[in-house]
């Protein structure tokens, strides 16, 4: 007779716990990649928090690390049978995603509204870069229907979510200048934009996913793939008339 219990403890912890182990290092990346934020209430690259939006800042600043830390606390819950739990906190996570892609786009517009005319984001305009937060939110979005959708099939839902978490976490990689500088006026500059890392992140933990359960990940591998075609179309979009009228309805 199968036994779930007994099924959990017959699998390695690392299997039981991997993607909560993941997730812990996106938060220590969200911490890093939002410092100014979190330890000097700052914004990026240190300019302080433009007061019209200075409370959209801070609610969408609470979201994201509520979201996190739930995403942290989920696998560990079915990890330990506490699947009546995980479930629960499943929908406060789905209400937490709703208001982060509420907030978020909210705070993109909000951003390039109040952004100096002067003030240009590597070689986009504040009206070009807005693309990036809202196909960042984009995706977001769609990884956590996805993630919902299929809530029944585990071997869907896990990798969903998780990407959901790192595509999350995109925008607080892309504030690492240490990072920016090693790929800087190269090829995967021009293609993936402010998102490369975030796919080499990804790509690091597909690997390390099939090397630790021992088999391919189809569906990880399907939503990475979706990722990476995702970012490449919204930086290579960012700069055309299509992307003007867009971003022009958007700030009406």
């Amino acid at each position: 007779m199968y036994n779930a219990a007994t099924n959990r403890s017959n699998k390695p912890v690392v299997e039981r716990y991997f993607y909560s182990a993941a997730t812990v290092l996106l938060l220590g990346l969200t911490v890093v990649g939002f410092q100014l934020f979190y330890f000097h209430a700052q914004m990026y690259p240190g300019r302080p928090l433009t007061p019209p939006i200075k409370t959209l800042i801070i609610t969408h600043g609470v979201a994201m690390s509520l979201w996190m830390l739930l995403a942290i606390m989920q696998p560990l819950l079915v990890a330990g049978g506490s699947r009546r739990v995980h479930m629960a906190l499943g929908k406060v996570a789905a209400v937490i995603a709703v208001f982060l892609v509420v907030l978020g786009l909210k705070l993109g517009i909000a951003s390039c509204q109040v952004a100096p005319p002067e003030l240009m984001y590597g070689p986009l305009t504040p009206k070009q870069f807005l693309s990036v937060p809202v196909g960042d939110i984009a995706l977001f979005a769609l990884f956590v229907a996805a993630g919902v959708s299929w809530r029944k099939r585990p071997d869907i839902h896990r990798p969903m979510m998780f990407l959901a978490s790192l595509t999350a976490v995109a925008a607080a990689i892309s504030r690492m200048d240490f990072l920016n500088h090693l790929y800087a006026g190269t090829v995967w500059e021009k293609l993936f934009g402010f998102f490369f890392f975030a796919l080499v992140i990804g790509g690091v933990f597909l690997i390390a996913k099939c090397v630790v359960f021992r088999k391919f990940d189809r569906w990880f591998a399907a939503g990475f793939g979706v990722m990476a075609v995702w970012f490449l179309m919204v930086t290579q979009g960012a700069t055309t008339p299509v992307w003007d009228a867009i971003a022009s309805f958007l700030l009406r």
